[in-house]
């Protein structure tokens, strides 16, 4: 059975399979045949795919496998009826495309729902993965745009403090940027709407900040519940308050299947201070912050760097 990896639509520097997976694959009695420079974005010749066993063709070659993988969802006119394609479909984006692949006859596997709870499923988990790497991003876009460094500084000229980082949201994503901003010397605080989240902030240096009559917005499977309008001018009255003289602040917050919930308004971004940075990483979904421009960097009249980059985890 052929696998094919078609190359990805511009912006999107990832790709599905590398040359190290390539063993396991043919192990298997796939034969993997790869669009001639799908990996130059990631930087992996198609040498290093021919070397590691892989057959390089073109695309038309390539959409007529038995097995499509991606990142991003091909264009389902060049799928053909009994074709599986397993890629991050974003579904609740999509429907239509969903929708179009039933209608003809596609098998759609969207790695994006697999239930990343389940033990058996967590070696598919594409969605921690790729937070992990967001939250990582996220920081050093920070850090890269404020002017000022990170970490305290002591010579014998003085001393420099350090910078202050608010992370708001403490998922998969949100942990990560903790601790990253922790490593390069930042003082960091975090928020949450899950009251158990306390502990696993503190766990990678960060300082929670609670929001008075905060209740536990956490379902079963531990995600966050839509929260009441009155809750989240709560919490965004009191995070945005602490925010209000940091230097970097980034935003997680995301409800599955829907719209990114503001959770910096318009207002809070005026009282930010000039040289603040803040970091939406769901620009791509609405904006956490009032002011995020997606695919866009800004600066507000105040002086607000606001970073909008789509895609995190393929910078």
């Amino acid at each position: 059975m052929k696998i094919g990896v078609p190359m990805e639509p511009e912006g999107e520097t990832r790709v599905a399979i590398v040359p190290n997976s390539m063993k396991k694959l043919l192990k298997a009695g796939f034969e993997v045949v790869i669009e001639n420079g799908a990996g130059n974005s990631a930087n992996y010749s198609d040498s290093e795919y021919s070397e590691a066993g892989a057959s390089m063709s073109d695309r038309d070659s390539v959409m007529s496998c038995e097995i499509i993988i991606s990142i991003r969802l091909p264009d389902v006119g060049e799928l053909t009826k009994g074709q599986i394609v397993a890629c991050v479909a974003d579904p609740f984006r999509h429907p239509e495309k969903v929708q179009a692949c039933i209608d003809g006859g596609i098998t759609l596997m969207s790695m994006d729902m697999i239930p990343r709870r389940l033990s058996r499923a967590q070696s598919m988990d594409v969605n921690s993965s790729q937070d992990n790497l967001a939250g990582y991003k996220a920081v050093l876009l920070g850090a890269s745009h404020v002017p000022r460094g990170i970490p305290m500084m002591t010579t014998s000229a003085g001393t420099v403090r350090p910078a202050k980082v608010v992370i708001m949201g403490s998922g998969v994503a949100g942990l990560q940027a903790i601790a990253t901003a922790k490593r390069i010397g930042a003082v960091v605080y975090a928020s949450d709407v899950r009251k158990s989240a306390a502990e696993q902030i503190e766990s990678v240096g960060g300082r929670f900040i609670e929001v008075d009559g905060m209740d536990d917005f956490e379902d079963e499977a531990g995600y966050a519940k839509p929260l009441t309008p009155e809750f989240i001018q709560k919490v965004n009255d009191t995070v945005c308050e602490v925010a209000s003289d940091a230097d970097i602040i980034v935003t997680t917050a995301r409800i599955f299947g829907r719209p990114a919930p503001i959770t910096v308004p318009s207002s809070a971004v005026e009282n930010f201070k000039s040289g603040a940075v803040v970091v939406d990483m769901n620009a791509d979904v609405g904006g956490n912050c009032e002011l995020t421009k997606a695919g866009e960097i800004h600066t507000t009249d105040n002086g607000v760097i606001i970073v909008g980059t789509s895609n995190l985890p393929g910078t």
